[in-house]
């Protein structure tokens, strides 16, 4: 922890104070709390009983501390910043707390998805707004885990995205546009910002900014019929079931050319996701339409949700 009371009761912040000597104590339970120097951790404090405490985690890793040091440092430029605040109402900590109205959660490690709505959901409770900042063991990899999708946000500008934060580069990443192909792996853009340059709540902003309208190329699988009767073949759950729902509408996979695949990649879908309040299914609806008016069928150019719904607009009024 970086954050433990005085023998006074007054809050201790490790990030400011140079000297740290005396006795302290857990903000949580209270109990007593020894400060930590190391070669490799930067000064923080630990309890010294091993009794379990609800408000902290024990051993917390050294990117753990330092995210939360190097975010800390960045907003309190500009901004109220509380580091490790507690908020009683719901008797959660949060890892920062900016403006008090903005919780941000460095998660290096897993979690339950009980968990991770439990937490999402106390403070919207308080109307606080949560971002999830996502260290190494959590970044985006070849395909979305459900855990992931669950820390996904959306805007109309951006589509769905993802924050990371990068020790060693120094940097706090945007993933956004984020699609999924057929075969399952995520597609997307990415942004990096700095630590420490600039606001860091005009970042936390961009997705909602007015901006210019960003796209890219998809990567589409121009062999897409072989790898659908592949999977076919090893009865893969997911493509069993879209074909029994396709011989329901008297229409069969094996039988489909590249171009009824088409659009190879799309928005990406869960039964819910935790970070997302508002209805997608306008935007879904707006994706496949666009593309089904498309006369090419050999190449997939993505979009940001709003270039959609703009588009099918003209066309309505032409």
């Amino acid at each position: 922890m970086l954050v433990a009371r005085d023998t006074q009761g007054k809050f201790v912040n490790s990030l400011e104070e140079e000297y740290l000597v005396g006795e302290f104590f857990c903000p949580f339970c209270e109990g007593a709390v020894r400060v930590k120097r190391g070669s490799i951790l930067r000064p923080h404090f630990a309890h010294i009983s091993l009794r379990t405490c609800e408000g902290y985690t024990e051993n917390e890793s050294e990117e753990h501390l330092n995210l939360k040091a190097s975010l800390y440092r960045w907003g309190v430029k500009m901004h109220s910043m509380q580091v490790e605040a507690f908020v009683p109402s719901i008797q959660q900590m949060a890892d920062l707390l900016m403006d008090d109205k903005i919780a941000l959660e460095v998660q290096c490690s897993s979690l339950s998805l009980k968990r991770l709505k439990e937490r999402t959901e106390n403070y919207r409770k308080i109307g606080c707004q949560v971002l999830w900042l996502l260290g190494k063991k959590l970044w985006l990899k070849r395909s979305l885990t459900a855990l992931q999708k669950n820390f996904l946000y959306f805007s109309q500008n951006m589509g769905f995205y993802l924050w990371e934060l990068d020790q060693e580069k120094e940097v706090l990443r945007l993933n956004y546009l984020i699609h999924e192909d057929l075969h399952g792996n995520v597609q997307y853009k990415t942004k990096e910002f700095p630590f420490e340059r600039g606001d860091l709540l005009a970042v936390f902003r961009l997705p909602y900014q007015a901006q210019e309208v960003t796209s890219f190329l998809a990567k589409e699988d121009l062999d897409i019929c072989r790898y659908v009767r592949e999977q076919l073949y090893y009865q893969q759950p997911k493509w069993m079931q879209l074909q029994a729902e396709y011989y329901q509408k008297g229409q069969n996979l094996l039988t489909m050319s590249r171009e009824d695949f088409y659009p190879q990649v799309r928005p990406v879908r869960a039964e819910s996701f935790v970070q997302i309040s508002q209805s997608l299914e306008s935007y879904y609806s707006n994706f496949q339409q666009y593309y089904q008016q498309e006369s090419r069928k050999n190449l997939q150019i993505l979009y940001p949700p709003a270039f959609y719904q703009m588009i099918l607009a003209e066309n309505m009024i032409k």
